[in-house]
């Protein structure tokens, strides 16, 4: 409304009103009679063309009607009250928030979005932008299972270097180390076959499952590697054959074998017990350990007793030249004799000692922490920042802008999407006075904690503002055991609501 042409046509707020409301009926004209037919008269009024609400007459003057568009501007406006606003890198944004379906790959959907995504790009108009590095779930599980991935390459690696130091045998530590192929190539046969996928937590399983793989195989090559040996040392007529030293040998040390694996195994037992999201997390992580150890037993039993038939005790001369133990080994040998004669010599001093050293590990123990997750890097900061119930959204826009301002400032943070209160069906009920930024960032000369301290430093300077650092997946996990998404959170229970209203001020 323009309060000047509605004073030069002398029309008043009650006249415009009248109108507006009357606008939004339609009115019943009777019946009319012609031509020897009945005909229905109707008054259409409601309409949704602006063009045509502007044509709506307010009143008369001097013959000539005063239309709606004489005297104000009539365009289509903003729902009120403003629920909630958008931002990237600072800019007026729409954030849309693509969630998955249950038993979906994200990596795969995530390829299918970004093809489509290109597509869209291709109609819109030229200063319309699709950003798309705000937040992907697939970033943070390539990263995931690149690390694990990392982990079993460097464990193979050590164990291969550890074998060779101390086995000092080419044919041995090759007999030892074909377990962990196929052990692995068995693991993840038998979980396809189990209906498991190969996610982080599985592979997380291998992962840790990777140094205890050659186990049961380094103990039958060894005391095969031994027998032969003794075989050897025997006067001709005494001796036995190859096959016959590696049966007897691998027979020896079965049943052990079998033992050892079985008290692993039950070490294990207890986190098919746990329910409820950790049980979710980790039940997939004891099964692929179980079963890579269960395959390496096999594999110890079956395939390693053949190897050792054909690789060892063959070759007379190498035989001899590599008989001997190790360097390292013969040097461990001299340091754990000492040892053990100063251990047995000290019994009360030793016995001492044991009982004051686990004495200080329960109280350690007492000290430790007892979160579900570890804190870990994602990649990506989710950041609530709330003032007082009760600010308008313009001024929490103002904040949020403000904090989107700062983080950009901070050579590690690549960009900022924020959304201040919510969008009309928003799945999150927040408030005007709550914003909730998605910050991805690259490590780069610094640590994470030193970066996470200037973010506090910087965030901290905003007046009136209450501000929360944490992660988008442990961010949903926390919402989804304790139901809030902040870390410490106070939960009072009663039927007294004035009581509960008292102890929570």
């Amino acid at each position: 409304l323009d309060p000047e042409r509605m004073r030069h046509y002398s029309v008043s707020m009650g006249e415009i009103m009248a109108v507006t409301q009357d606008m939004n009926l339609n009115a019943n004209g009777g019946v009319l009679y012609e031509f020897g037919n009945e005909y229905i008269v109707r008054g259409v009024l409601s309409t949704p063309k602006v063009e045509e609400l502007g044509k709506a007459v307010v009143k008369t003057v001097n013959t000539f009607p005063v239309t709606l568009e004489d005297i104000a501007d009539v365009k289509i406006g903003p729902k009120a009250p403003k629920l909630g606003t958008a931002s990237e890198r600072g800019k007026p944004a729409v954030l849309m928030t693509v969630t998955k379906q249950p038993a979906t790959s994200t990596l795969e959907l995530t390829d299918k979005l970004e093809a489509s995504l290109k597509d869209l790009q291709k109609n819109l108009p030229a200063d319309v932008k699709v950003s798309t590095d705000i937040f992907r779930q697939s970033r943070f599980i390539e990263n995931s299972i690149g690390n694990v991935k990392k982990s079993l390459f460097e464990g193979g690696i050590f164990v291969v270097i550890v074998l060779f130091l101390f086995l000092a045998n080419v044919r041995t530590t090759v007999i030892s180390l074909v377990t962990l192929p196929l052990s692995l190539i068995t693991s993840l046969v038998t979980l396809h076959y189990m209906g498991f996928t190969i996610n982080t937590m599985s592979l997380g399983g291998l992962a840790i499952a990777i140094g205890s793989l050659v186990d049961d195989a380094i103990v039958d090559v060894e005391n095969v590697y031994k027998r032969l040996h003794e075989n050897k040392l025997k006067p001709v007529e005494e001796r036995l054959s190859i096959l016959e030293v590696v049966f007897n040998a691998s027979k020896e040390v079965r049943m052990p074998i079998l033992n050892s694996t079985l008290i692993i195994v039950v070490s294990f037992v207890p986190l098919f017990f746990l329910t409820g999201m950790e049980g979710r997390m980790l039940v997939p992580l004891g099964i692929a350990f179980i079963v890579a150890l269960a395959a390496s037993t096999v594999v110890a039993l079956t395939v390693t007793p053949v190897l050792c038939s054909y690789l060892l005790g063959k070759d007379k001369k190498k035989e001899e030249k590599e008989s001997s133990d190790s360097y390292v080994a013969r040097k461990m040998k001299q340091w754990y004799g000492a040892a053990l004669a100063f251990v047995l010599g000290h019994k009360k001093i030793v016995l001492g000692s044991t009982i004051g050293l686990f004495v200080v590990a329960l109280a350690c123990f007492f000290t430790l922490g007892r979160s579900f997750l570890p804190p870990f890097n994602e990649g990506s900061f989710t950041i609530n920042i709330s003032s007082l119930p009760g600010i308008s959204l313009e001024e929490s826009d103002k904040m949020g802008h403000r904090a989107e301002e700062l983080l950009l400032s901070i050579p590690e943070i690549q960009t900022v999407a924020r959304k201040t209160g919510r969008a009309e069906l928003d799945e999150h009920a927040l408030g005007v006075n709550v914003s909730e930024i998605e910050a991805p960032f690259e490590l780069k000369d610094r640590s994470r904690s030193e970066m996470v301290a200037e973010v506090r430093e910087k965030l901290g300077t905003i007046v009136g503002a209450n501000i929360e650092i944490g992660q988008p997946i442990s961010h949903r996990i926390d919402a989804m055991l304790s139901g809030t998404k902040a870390n410490i959170a106070i939960k009072l229970f009663g039927d007294d609501l004035n009581r509960m209203f008292t102890l929570g001020n």
